[in-house]
């Protein structure tokens, strides 16, 4: 059986919201939030990959692991890896789930299903149908297409992914969310991997692996996390985990 870890990349450095890992909700950071979600998904330990101390002491303080990594590395997947390597450097665990550290309300039956969905692929993601009508247009709405298993189109393989509306003629369009599951060697050639000249385009780094012909799996769920990214984003998160209004 597959052993597996779950990574959550976490830098204060965001442009829209600086500090972010660390903004308040409640009472506690927002990466302990995430963290709390993650670790719910029972599916094994949970590492933030940190490049500030700061973030790395407030994981610390809530019982939580953290992993300092290298500021100046490129993007999320390399922290994720970089992180990974110090964590476990014998290889004991086989499958790596990428986290995003701005989603504190994160539904843990979304991992669950991530993990789910990997099969014998390289990699395995998650989409939900666009709703709103303004998303179809949207270039920060990123879509995906698949070629789904079956009728119920609940899982199937992602063949591209785009920041237009794609693909034509009638049907659903998905909405891509941002958490990964990768097999250890595909997360190792994936950070070893040049960025793909699509990937550069549409500023999207999972067309890196498709473009090395990598296999990307895609489960449908029902929802969208809320990432938070600006103020109002903020608000909004502290909105939605008020103790009225959990469950």
């Amino acid at each position: 059986m597959s052993r597996i870890v779950t990574v959550i990349p976490a830098r204060m450095a965001a442009s829209r919201l600086p500090g972010k890992p660390l903004a308040d909700i409640h009472g506690r950071p927002m990466i302990v939030h995430v963290w709390e979600r993650a670790v719910a998904a029972g599916l094994g330990p949970v590492v933030v990959a940190c490049s500030e101390s700061e973030v790395f002491d407030a994981v610390v303080a809530a019982g939580g692991t953290a992993v300092m990594t290298d500021p100046d590395l490129p993007s999320g997947s390399d922290r994720i890896h970089a992180a990974l390597q110090a964590f476990d450097p014998d290889g004991a665990y086989d499958v790596v789930v990428n986290v995003q550290g701005d989603l504190p309300t994160l539904d843990p039956a979304l991992v669950r299903r991530a993990v789910e969905a990997l099969g014998d692929a390289d990699i395995a993601t998650l989409v939900v149908r666009i709703a709103e009508e303004g998303e179809r247009t949207n270039p920060n709405v990123v879509k995906a297409v698949v070629e789904f298993d079956d009728a119920a189109e609940t899982a199937g393989r992602a063949l591209y992914f785009t920041r237009l509306t794609a693909p034509w003629g009638e049907g659903d369009h998905l909405h891509h969310i941002g958490l990964y599951v990768y097999r250890r060697g595909a997360l190792e050639r994936f950070v070893a991997l040049p960025p793909a000249a699509l990937e550069r385009r549409e500023k999207l780094e999972q067309l890196r692996a498709l473009a090395a012909g990598m296999s990307i799996r895609a489960a449908r769920v029902d929802t969208v996390p809320l990432g938070v990214d600006t103020p109002a984003d903020l608000e909004k998160a502290r909105a939605l985990l008020a103790p009225a209004a959990q469950p």
